[in-house]
């Protein structure tokens, strides 16, 4: 049976890279997306051009409320494209970046980074718990600003570090059922994320690539095939663990 995965906020970046990782690996993708359907449908077109199967599909992963919803949505789409009750991989990508010092921080930008960054996660997690099906996988998408600090990065690391946690436990409680939790952190990357200050400021990309063992920042293409292996079935007794895809920065 072909494994289908669901990926959040993946109409670009890292998202669509990995959708299109897992494509290339012989799944089948669930994708969702907050604003832009027509990137998302973009997506959807070429994973369709690889002969696979995948549906996009409308979420604010910082809306609780709204789940309840997208749940029955995803049920629907399930039952419609692949005669299923069930997915296999959950991937909770969907982020966004939003930089400023602990003094500037305002309520309303560690309000939506928590929303988006861990209440999201938690809660989408719980709601589709009963549509992963036993022997399942879930990753959940840090950074490397875990480990490391730069000055802007409090609220959104202080959120993926409770992300990396929330993942140990998952693992310890999900086991049962036979789903492996991880959580993957991402070094300085070249999309859009944050603006795409790491992709189109040329000091901030050659400092990154100065403190980086393997001499550059990291691409799309070298974190959306590590998360595809990850979820293969080569890496099925990886449990409980965050992985950085860096290329070493920071060491």
């Amino acid at each position: 049976m072909t494994p289908i995965a669901l990926i959040t906020g993946a109409s670009r970046g890292l998202g669509r890279n990995t959708a299109l990782s897992i494509a290339h690996a012989g799944g089948d993708v669930v994708l969702t997306y907050r604003h832009k359907a027509d990137e998302a449908q973009a997506v959807v077109a070429e994973i369709a051009a690889l002969g696979r199967k995948a549906v996009a599909l409308p979420l604010d992963t910082g809306d609780v409320d709204a789940f309840p919803a997208f749940v029955e949505q995803l049920h629907a789409a399930l039952h419609a494209t692949w005669q299923r009750d069930t997915f296999d991989h959950l991937v909770n990508n969907a982020g966004h970046g939003d930089t400023a010092p602990i003094a500037d921080t305002t309520v309303a930008q560690f309000d939506r980074l928590v929303d988006v960054h861990f209440k999201g996660v938690f809660f989408l997690t719980q709601a589709l718990l009963p549509l992963i099906r036993d022997g399942g996988r879930i990753i959940n998408i840090s950074t490397g600003l875990t480990r490391f600090a730069y000055p802007g990065y409090a609220a959104y690391a202080a959120t993926k570090a409770a992300v990396e946690t929330l993942s140990v436990y998952m693992a310890k409680e999900f086991g049962a059922r036979g789903i492996a939790v991880n959580t993957v952190a991402p070094g300085a990357i070249e999309t859009d994320f944050g603006g795409g200050l790491v992709r189109d400021n040329v000091e901030v990309n050659a400092q990154l690539a100065g403190i980086t063992a393997l001499g550059r920042v990291g691409v799309a293409d070298d974190i959306g095939p590590m998360i595809a292996s990850l979820l293969g079935e080569a890496n099925r007794w990886v449990n409980a663990q965050r992985i950085e895809v860096s290329g070493g920065q920071a060491i």
